[in-house]
């Protein structure tokens, strides 16, 4: 299994929100497809905090109040519900990866966005099957799509609700 490391609140996202697109300059996953364990980091994305699409996630998950009006407050006081940092919280498959073109458009997907959560110019590493952990694992993350130790995947696999 392999391990991403995600700044929040977008790993949230990735596991409870529906963000079923992660977006990168590159294409760190080369041909890999497969399980991968997202892991929290230990930083805040502000973006990420004030980002409409995290408010109106938070508001299907919670009944937070929706979009662009609350996300211009300073969320990180409210956002005890995205925790923990520095920890591997859940399970996704990595289905594919693919470029925009210059125009935006995702490929291969043609006219359009792939996702809501897609950037432009930017490599869609697409997500689906998202299983959060009962209890978040710790764990040092690190730049890039990682293999994970055999001990460390026994302990997610035994964590992984289904």
């Amino acid at each position: 299994m392999r391990i991403l490391t995600v700044r929040q609140p977008w790993a949230w996202a990735i596991i409870h929100g529906g963000k079923n697109v992660e977006n990168r300059p590159q294409n760190l996953a080369g041909d890999y497809r497969g399980p991968i364990a997202i892991h929290a980091g230990k930083e805040w994305d502000l973006r990420g905090g004030r980002s409409g699409l995290i408010w109106d996630a938070l508001s299907d998950d919670f009944g937070w109040p929706v979009g662009a009006e609350a996300a211009r407050h300073d969320p990180r006081p409210g956002f005890d519900a995205i925790r923990p940092l520095g920890a591997i919280i859940g399970v996704v498959n990595l289905v594919g990866v693919h470029r925009t073109r210059e125009n935006g458009e995702c490929r291969p997907m043609g006219l359009g966005w792939c996702s809501r959560w897609a950037e432009p110019n930017a490599w869609h590493l697409r997500l689906a099957d998202p299983r959060p952990l009962v209890e978040p694992i710790p764990y040092k993350g690190a730049l890039g799509l990682r293999e994970l130790p055999a001990d460390v995947v026994e302990r997610i696999l035994a964590g992984v609700t289904s």
